[in-house]
């Protein structure tokens, strides 16, 4: 995989340069949403499925996620919001929704996002659905409400999972200018307020049988889920590899005094490539039970070493636009991200 990532490294660092850096303390600060370079990442062929073996497109994807979160995880995070989206498209047996969203979704065209936080939680049994789909004679009626999508704008599309008065679940993907659907952005959040993410009322919201994705959702989830969670690993490498970076240069601060500090950046760096290496791993077999442990895994470390960058950086990382301080932020977000800490550690008890 290390020629490939050099590859991809090659031609997203440019990207990062140009249209993320500049604008990463907007990001954190005025909730600034990195939309340009998000599309220029499909431009580039970043995203590029056809033609590819599917392990090597994962890790083309996830070494992506990584390089644009070690500069910001929030963008990296509506990265993986929208590699969530091709997943649905890419897996889908629905050959007319191929052929009208995937090219588009792949080449940064349109942009899209999971909506599936309430489901992952619905089938490990933390909530209920939140959506309700009637059938009809060419689709599917949907009502109901989801609290928080993120990655949305006016040209988007996000993944739905609603029941029926049948018994089963349909999956589908919904435009955000469809008639019926109510978006109000939230942007108040400990951090991560670029992330575009709105709550989503849906009133009488008619999808054609074209945006059906899925009409057996549970199976459908079981079969994308090992990919959903996948690709939220390397958010926590990104921030993890960052603060070790940061670390390292505050080592002279105040005469060497960090030396003495319970956790220091050489630890981090070998837990850090132990995880890539397990991940790496994951890429060519799928292991469902040890990807959840290792994307649990991939959140203590990153808890772990942000806060050891905040204690090696000291006052300075307090300031509020501080780069320690919004990995701190980014990296509590994270944590919380479906599938959140305790939900992890619900299924790999059960």
């Amino acid at each position: 995989m290390l020629k490939e990532s050099t590859e991809v490294e090659k031609i997203v660092r440019p990207l990062i340069a140009d249209k993320l850096k500049p604008h990463v303390k907007k990001v954190d600060a005025e909730a600034f949403y990195a939309e340009e370079y998000l599309k220029s990442l499909g431009g580039a062929g970043l995203l590029n499925s056809p033609g590819h073996v599917a392990a090597e497109v994962v890790a083309k994807e996830m070494t992506v996620v990584e390089e644009t979160a070690k500069s910001c995880m929030t963008t990296a995070f509506n990265l993986w919001c929208h590699l969530a989206s091709l997943t649905y498209v890419r897996s889908s047996a629905n050959k007319e929704l191929k052929d009208k969203l995937l090219r588009l979704l792949e080449d940064g065209s349109t942009l899209g996002a999971t909506g599936l936080s309430n489901p992952m939680k619905s089938y490990a049994g933390l909530e209920t659905l939140h959506l309700k789909a009637d059938k009809t004679d060419d689709g599917y009626i949907l009502n109901g409400s989801l609290p928080s999508v993120s990655n949305l704008g006016s040209d988007h599309w996000f993944g739905i999972v609603a029941s029926t008065d049948q018994g089963n679940e349909v999956m589908a993907l919904v435009s955000c200018g469809i008639e019926g659907l109510i978006m109000k952005e939230k942007a108040e959040y400990l951090g991560v307020n670029g992330s575009a993410t709105y709550a989503c009322q849906l009133k009488d919201v008619h999808i054609p049988s074209t945006y059906i994705i899925s009409e057996d959702a549970s199976e459908f989830v079981k079969k994308i889920r090992p990919y959903f969670v996948l690709y939220q690993i390397p958010l926590g490498f990104g921030v993890t590899d960052a603060s070790i970076k940061s670390i390292e240069k505050a080592s002279a601060k105040q005469n060497g005094a960090n030396a003495y500090l319970s956790v220091q950046a050489d630890e981090l760096a070998e837990e850090l490539e132990k995880l890539r290496k397990r991940a790496d791993h994951l890429v060519k077999d799928i292991d469902w039970s040890e990807i959840l442990k290792v994307r649990l895994e991939a959140v203590k470390l990153t808890l772990k070493a942000v806060q050891a960058d905040m204690l090696h950086n000291g006052g300075p990382a307090y300031l509020q636009k501080s780069h320690p301080a919004r990995r701190l932020r980014e990296a509590y977000f994270f944590a919380n991200l479906t599938p959140t800490i305790r939900h992890l550690e619900k299924m790999l008890a059960n």
